[in-house]
């Protein structure tokens, strides 16, 4: 079945290309599609186009489907072309014409444009309350392993001394900033569409105001044109938000995967974390934490890959945005998963606490012993030379009895203000 069926059939060819794999993404928006159709049933109702006893037919009927969906059962055949289809035909199949007056006002374009921000709305606020739990998590690490130090390094060279309730923290307040780029998206997508039927309106007098209530949208796209040419927008907004996620989560399992490594031996996981080699019984390879960061760095370029399928389109609809579907809404699974096993593995991470016994680290403590000379009223010029000459002359000992104080360093992390950040930016 089909929404655009004007009583003549398409070659097979044609329509296996043109319908590729919305049928399975489908099953994920399907759920959309009915709030949005029973918003707009309710909408038929309110200005006459349906009577009460055909309002009341297709919400109860609409709502049955709505189950079928929560129980998983819901299913969409290859003899429709998409959810709209099977929906419609469902409707029409147990109310006769009352199911077929459900398209009346609307087109599928409108159609998939409000189930798709419906979904991204749900999907958007669920990624913030799966960072929520990260960042949770990362700060109560951060508190744990405060004392702990760690090197830190600059050009992959030692550098400076660092601690793990540095490295939790910063990845947790790095997560403040990637919510601030879901917040952006989630008002880009917060704005109701339907209505806007094939992009150009309808000369039904329908009522938008009660359908943006009716499905939650903060507010409406007033311009039908502009409606349409949200297409691509709101995934793209989407695109950049969780690409931020994916840039923190890369680069944290990165360190990770750095870290596990014997030469560092900074970190270690049980063994049910980690997997092993066919030839060497010694290895304990990061293997959940390279595919974070592979599976991260896809997502980092669903932006422009979206921007490559919508930049050169001119207002008004083309099938180029069927393509969207399928980019945005595996990169939103995916970001999803990565922040559910970031989680749960690092629930159970072992932190060396012996690191900096090891003579090579060293080096990290000449800045704080240079800057002791600083303190005492040496030029820094000075210090920092005489610094190097100990250093090149191996005469080098350093001071390991450091004191950072300042806002932000490891023996002041302000965790309570950055756990107030995060709180205000989720409010």
């Amino acid at each position: 079945m089909k929404l655009w069926d004007k009583g003549f059939s398409t070659d097979k060819k044609i329509d296996h290309f043109t319908v590729g794999n919305d049928r399975e993404l489908d099953l994920l928006l399907a759920k959309y599609d009915v709030i949005a159709s029973r918003a707009h049933a309710k909408m038929l109702g309110k200005i006459g186009l349906l009577t009460d006893g055909e309002t009341k037919s297709l919400v109860a009927e609409l709502n049955a489907i709505a189950s079928t969906i929560e129980k998983g059962t819901f299913t969409i055949e290859d003899s429709f072309e998409d959810m709209h289809s099977k929906i419609e035909f469902l409707l029409t199949e147990k109310l006769g014409d009352t199911g077929k007056k459900i398209h009346t006002a609307r087109s599928r374009n409108d159609q998939i444009l409000v189930a798709m921000q419906l979904y991204v709305k749900d999907e958007l606020l669920e990624i913030c309350s799966e960072i929520k739990d990260l960042f949770d998590l990362l700060l109560q690490k951060a508190e744990q392993y405060k004392e702990v130090l760690l090197p830190g390094y600059t050009h992959l060279q030692i550098a400076m001394p660092s601690s793990f309730g540095l490295w939790f923290s910063a990845y947790a307040e790095s997560l403040i900033d990637d919510v601030y780029f879901i917040n952006a998206a989630y008002k880009v997508a917060d704005q109701n569409p339907l209505g806007s039927a094939a992009g150009y309106g309808s000369s039904f007098p329908i009522d938008r105001d009660f359908t943006t209530k009716e499905m939650g949208f903060k507010t409406l796209k007033y311009n039908v044109v502009a409606a349409q040419m949200g297409r691509g927008k709101v995934e793209k907004a989407t695109a950049f938000g969780i690409s931020s996620v994916a840039s923190t989560l890369s680069k944290m399992a990165m360190d990770i995967c750095l870290y596990m490594s014997q030469n560092f031996d900074f970190i270690s996981f049980p063994d049910e974390l980690t997997t092993g080699s066919s030839i060497m019984p010694h290895k304990k390879n990061p293997d959940v934490f390279e595919l974070v960061r592979a599976k991260c760095n896809k997502i980092q370029a669903v932006p422009n890959q979206l921007t490559l399928i919508t930049n050169n389109l001119p207002s008004g609809y083309h099938r180029d945005l069927q393509l969207i579907k399928e980019v945005i809404v595996p990169a939103i699974q995916d970001v999803r998963a990565c922040l559910e096993i970031i989680s749960f593995s690092l629930k159970e991470i072992k932190v060396n606490a012996a690191i900096l016994e090891d003579p090579k680290y060293d080096y990290l403590f000449s800045v704080d012993t240079l800057n002791e000379l600083v303190q005492q009223g040496m030029p820094f010029r000075d210090a920092y030379k005489k610094m190097g000459q100990e250093i090149q002359e191996g005469s080098f000992t350093p001071k390991r009895d450091i004191e950072h104080s300042h806002q932000g360093s490891l023996g002041n992390l302000c965790l309570e203000e950055i756990k107030q950040k995060m709180e205000y930016v989720n409010s």
